[in-house]
């Protein structure tokens, strides 16, 4: 499936300041798949090693003489490895922490040799682990599929040149199309395997069963790999998330996990979840301007799933709920709809992304971004009725702002507002 990480990929390649690349991303978003692809497209021959349960891995690691380790890969994979034309991709490199601090070393004395690595939970290993190599080299986030990629793997070629095409006449028209793939992707989420898995068969209750599954290998995580003492509330916040954001004030509340919780309890399990790619904190701003992390409240936040996929699934939401009529825009407060704008924002380049209450919480902005050199409120509605007081309110008094609004309306320009189709949230982003 094609990934539109390959141009940020080539980007890297051909930098003439290149330093050894960490592909980020929780697990199962396809980092392993997308790396051998584009070694296969874009180099002679690819040295792959996994360092999951390898010992010949450690011993290669033991110091941090890099000629020595390159020699070792070789022999290892039988690959001859030249300067710009192999691909050195070190895959589960969290399993040897002295693996990750190597890559130092590779930036100062071999940097000529191009090397990736990848692996599941590797958060959790660069936030927790040794000698994180800070400036020594270059990072890179992978995302589940976004509805551009969904589109692409169904082979929805025209659909796709339209989006692109931002003529928003001809997208009108295709309108009913549009909402039927977004409706899909609801129900799909980006994970690869799920979409591949849905594109090659149809099969509705196959497809929920392998996002159970991704759910319970993510519950097997936990369990191994988090501190023990934190495993019992890094499950519980994860499993609240559905029920945070189907409220009206979709901010996460300690309260609601437990009588009596505080924020003490769980800051940890929290950063768990973010620093494995499974969750996103969007954090409160008091005031939209340049920059918004000095405004910024980060005590008081929401929390997001990173896939809508098994945001439905761990919801328990039916699959017919998500796929026939329009409930899924409507119900739930708009939990899905607010869930798939955050995904499909986090995916774009140069966003930076927060929300915004007044100091009652009785005016709310759903979130306010930063986008280049602009400041854009944006407001999620899952239906076509637009009325909105919170908004009308909040451009009232911060004259100069000029709002987004994502929801199931056509495009439509406004004096201090811009109307932009659901389904056209990632492209509205590209010059």
């Amino acid at each position: 499936m094609e990934r539109q990480i390959h141009k940020q990929l080539l980007a890297w390649k051909t930098s003439g300041n290149r330093k050894p690349l960490i592909l980020q991303g929780a697990r199962q978003v396809g980092k392993t798949w997308i790396l051998k692809d584009f070694a296969a497209k874009e180099y002679k021959n690819l040295a792959y090693i996994s360092c999951e349960n390898n010992e010949r891995m450690h011993e290669l690691f033991s110091d941090y003489d890099t000629m020595r380790i390159i020699r070792g890969i070789s022999a290892l994979t039988g690959e001859t490895i030249t300067p710009g034309e192999t691909l050195i991709f070190i895959d589960e490199i969290q399993e040897i922490p002295k693996a990750i601090s190597s890559l130092k070393y590779f930036c100062e004395n071999q940097n000529e040799y191009h090397i990736a690595v990848a692996g599941s939970l590797l958060g959790i290993a660069l936030h927790e682990g040794e000698s994180f190599p800070v400036g020594k080299v270059d990072v890179i986030q992978l995302y589940p599929m976004n509805f551009e990629e969904f589109l692409m793997a169904m082979k929805k070629d025209k659909l796709l040149e339209v989006l692109k095409s931002k003529n928003w006449n001809e997208i009108c028209q295709l309108r009913t199309e549009f909402i039927e793939n977004l409706r899909m992707y609801y129900f799909t989420g980006g994970m690869p395997e799920v979409v591949d898995l849905f594109v090659k068969t149809q099969d509705i209750p196959k497809v929920r069963a392998l996002q159970n599954r991704i759910l319970s290998d993510y519950a097997f995580d936990i369990s191994k790999h988090a501190p023990k003492a934190e495993i019992p509330k890094i499950s519980l916040v994860w499993n609240s998330i559905p029920a945070h954001l189907a409220k009206e004030n979709k901010k996460f509340v300690y309260g609601a996990l437990r009588k009596g919780a505080r924020a003490a309890q769980y800051e940890d399990a929290i950063q768990w979840l973010v620093n494995a790619g499974l969750a996103y904190k969007i954090t409160r701003v008091s005031k939209a301007a340049m920059p918004l992390t000095f405004y910024e409240e980060s005590e008081v936040f929401k929390l997001f799933m990173h896939d809508c996929g098994l945001f439905g699934a761990l919801s328990k939401t039916p699959p017919d709920l998500i796929l026939l009529g329009s409930k899924v825009f409507e119900e739930y407060k708009g939990a899905f709809t607010e869930q798939f704008v955050l995904q499909e924002l986090k995916a774009t380049e140069n966003v930076f992304i927060h929300y915004y209450t007044n100091t009652d919480s009785t005016l709310e902005i759903d979130f306010i971004l930063q986008h280049e050199t602009e400041i854009l409120p944006v407001e999620v509605k899952a239906e076509a009725n637009l009325q909105s007081k919170s908004l009308k309110s909040f451009l009232s008094k911060n004259p100069g702002l000029h709002a987004l609004r994502f929801s199931m309306a056509e495009y439509r320009e406004q004096e201090n507002l811009t109307n932009v189709p659901l389904y056209c949230v990632s492209e509205f982003f590209i010059h």
